[in-house]
């Protein structure tokens, strides 16, 4: 179990260094919401992106098709990055936990943070970051 007030740079550096492909949830396509943003530097920096939000699906972000659930994507997600409210991250770790391929990080933007929630994920060999941003770790560790 990670400590979740303070995140080591070798365990964020652990994470960001390794994913390749992010299931970016709650995904935006107006371009003032910071999902959007994230979404962007993320996609500027190599990974594979794909933005996941219902209302949005079928649709195109930054040039990425939209999926309605993690399940619908096509291929195996290394990291979940989680734009939803605190209280639905016991969903999210719920359809997490649900897939075929795991990945092997749940990511929880900044005020996303449920410790009782991402129990299960743990608990499965999930690696957990809440309340922080890969937009601002990855300029911050120098990858």
């Amino acid at each position: 179990m990670a400590d979740h007030d303070h995140y080591t740079a070798d365990y964020l550096k652990g994470i960001l260094g390794e994913v390749k492909t992010i299931a970016l949830l709650g995904a935006s396509p107006k371009p003032d919401r910071p999902s959007f943003g994230v979404m962007r530097f993320l996609l500027s920096k190599g990974y594979t992106v794909y933005p996941v939000n219902p209302g949005q699906a079928g649709k195109e972000i930054l040039g990425q098709a939209v999926y309605a659930k993690m399940a619908d994507i096509p291929e195996a997600i290394d990291m979940v990055d989680v734009f939803r409210a605190p209280e639905y991250l016991g969903e999210v770790v719920a359809e997490t936990l649900a897939l075929t391929n795991r990945p092997t990080a749940i990511w929880g933007q900044l005020s996303v943070r449920d410790d009782e929630a991402v129990k299960p994920a743990e608990a499965a060999g999930i690696r957990v970051v809440m309340d922080r941003c890969p937009a601002i770790e990855i300029p911050r560790l120098g990858l």
